[in-house]
Formats: structure tokens, C-alpha cells, sequence
């Protein structure tokens, strides 16, 4: 039988408050005319919880930056459905503990975010098949895997024709990496990419059976004729570069280039 507090409908635990409470404070930064940014305290669950809700018609109206990642990552999806920009990058409570030059990253990604970035040194997983194989352009988006799975399981996943695909997580054990790349893939989603660029896979260790979560990764990208590239500085590890959701990449080699 369900509790009397969840049928009261109070606030789950894990949560900062009830669905309606953290509804309205989104909505009301949305029309706020003194806000430039929306800015998430931290990760965690519950942003999928506000979509059922939220109207996010005046992001489309009067757009501002949605910035966080992880959970956030669901409210990138629906802002690059509506056409809006928006940055993938730490929430309030990690930019205390990260680097000056991840900070510097964060604050670019707000103030220049045409300023041209170069992230080199990444290793090529799989090369491109075909024309497009020295070379490949695309919008960038994505996020987090885990919240990529769900969203696609909700109905409100819409990855763009030939985009550069980010793809990063933590603490899931390869096998269900394994399983949510699978459902991506059977749902049409992957192909779509133009390539593929791995960020940070934090605390996935192999189970008894030893398989690691880059074989995992290099097994269910292959075959799909695009370049994938891995070692990306983002995600839930130490270095996580902000980056804009939205704007265009150049994958080319063992390189991921954000034009100016």
C-alpha cells in the first residue's frame, strides 16, 4: 500500500522539494527578466520528474543558459529541442573543488561562448568509414548516458541529424553500459550521430567477469561508420570542461575542435 506521505504527495527524500515547489521556481526563472542564467545547485534525480509539468515555452520566448550536468542533462535535451543553447558543465556545488582552469572553461562557456576551444590528445576508438572520414562537423549535444536511455524511453529524446554526440557517466557497472548504448542503438538514436565523443566513465568497474567499461564502449560504437573518439575532458571525473550544447564541433583525428 502507498504511504500517506507519498500520497499526500510531500517530498521524496531524495529530493529538494515536492514536484510542484521545484516546478514553479523553474518557471519563474524562465520569465524572470533579471535572470541570464539558470544554474543547478547539483545533480542528483528529479529533473525528469519537473518535465512532466514545467512549461518551458518562455525558454523559446526570452532564452537564457540552463548550466549543469549530470540530471541536467535532461534539461539540455528538451532546451536543444526547443532550439536553445545551453552548457554542460559543473553545478554550483562542484566548482568550489575543481580546477581554475575548468572554472575559466565555465565562465567562457557563459560570457564568450563563440570563443573557439580545442580539445586534443583524445583517442581514436574508431575511425570514420566513407568521404567524411578526415573530417566531420556537427551540433553538439548530449550529456549524460543514463539520462540519454530515459529520456529515449519517454518518448522526448530527438538527437539531431549528424551531431556530434557527447556521452559520459558514473558508478554504472559496464553490463548496463552495455544495455543503455543497446537500446540507443536499437531505437535509431546512435545512428543519427555524425560522430561520437566520450567524456568521463567514473567508477564503472568490470564485474567478476572482467569485461571494462572501454571495451564495452569500443564494441557497441563499432560498425557505425562514424568517428568516436574517447579520454574527453567531461563528465564526473576531476576535469570537466563546460561546453556549449548547441553550437558546432569539428571532430577531425584525435581532436575535437569548437570553431569561433
Amino acid at each position: 500500500m502507498m504511504s500517506s506521505a507519498l500520497s499526500r504527495g510531500s517530498p521524496i527524500a531524495y529530493l529538494a522539494g515536492d514536484d510542484a515547489r521545484r516546478t514553479r521556481e523553474l518557471e519563474a526563472a524562465l520569465v524572470h527578466p533579471d535572470v541570464k542564467a539558470i544554474i543547478a545547485g547539483r545533480g542528483g534525480y528529479g529533473a525528469m520528474r519537473v518535465l512532466e509539468r514545467a512549461n518551458l515555452g518562455p525558454l523559446v520566448e526570452s532564452p537564457r543558459w540552463i548550466v549543469g550536468f549530470s540530471d541536467v542533462t535532461a534539461l539540455h535535451l528538451m532546451a536543444a529541442a526547443a532550439g536553445v543553447a545551453s552548457v554542460h558543465g559543473p553545478n554550483v556545488t562542484g566548482l568550489g573543488r575543481t580546477s581554475p582552469a575548468n572554472r575559466a572553461a565555465w565562465m567562457m562557456a557563459l560570457e564568450r561562448p563563440h570563443a573557439p576551444v580545442v580539445w586534443g590528445g583524445l583517442r581514436v576508438v574508431h575511425a570514420a568509414t566513407g568521404a567524411a572520414s578526415r573530417e566531420v562537423r556537427g551540433q553538439v549535444y548530449g550529456g549524460n548516458l543514463a539520462l540519454l536511455e530515459a529520456m529515449a524511453a519517454s518518448g522526448r529524446l530527438a538527437v539531431p541529424e549528424g551531431c556530434v554526440l557527447m556521452l559520459e557517466d558514473i558508478d554504472e557497472r559496464p553490463y548496463r553500459v552495455d544495455r543503455m548504448l543497446t537500446a540507443l542503438r536499437l531505437g535509431g538514436h546512435l545512428s543519427k550521430a555524425a560522430a561520437i565523443v566520450l567524456g568521463g566513465f567514473t567508477r564503472c568497474a568490470p564485474g567478476a567477469e572482467g569485461t571494462t567499461v572501454e571495451e564495452v564502449l569500443a564494441e557497441r560504437t563499432h560498425g557505425l561508420g562514424v568517428p568516436v573518439l574517447s579520454g574527453a575532458p567531461f563528465g564526473h571525473a576531476e576535469d570537466n570542461r563546460a561546453f556549449v550544447v548547441g553550437r558546432e564541433a569539428i571532430v577531425r583525428g584525435g581532436e575535437v575542435v569548437f570553431p569561433g
